[in-house]
């Protein structure tokens, strides 16, 4: 006889949510880090070009303006999650146990 396979259920999306999230970081990561040195690279082999340089310019800051978002969106959210004790703030939770 065939065994039934596991049925996905609504608490699955807690796990395939945080699957995608950590993802979706690491890959804002690693394309951050891109930029940079794509960014370091042209400032480089500017060679005095004003219009070379100022497009270097652009792609570091961008680069640094993405990752001080990313940490500010994070320690904003653990912030609120010290300030008023939830600790689902950070967390993505299908069904919240109630506390007594």
């Amino acid at each position: 006889m065939r065994e039934i396979p596991d049925i996905p259920t609504l608490q699955d999306l807690e796990i395939l949510f945080g699957n995608v999230v950590g993802v979706i970081l690491g890959l804002a990561g690693i394309v951050l880090f891109i930029m940079l040195l794509s960014g370091g690279f042209k400032y480089i082999t500017a060679g005095g070009d004003p219009k070379g340089v100022e497009g270097a310019k652009k792609t570091l800051t961008y680069a640094i303006g993405g990752i001080v978002v990313i940490a500010l969106s994070y320690l904003i959210l653990n912030l609120i999650g010290v300030i008023t004790g939830a600790t689902a703030i950070s967390t993505f939770k299908v069904f919240q146990t109630p506390t007594p």
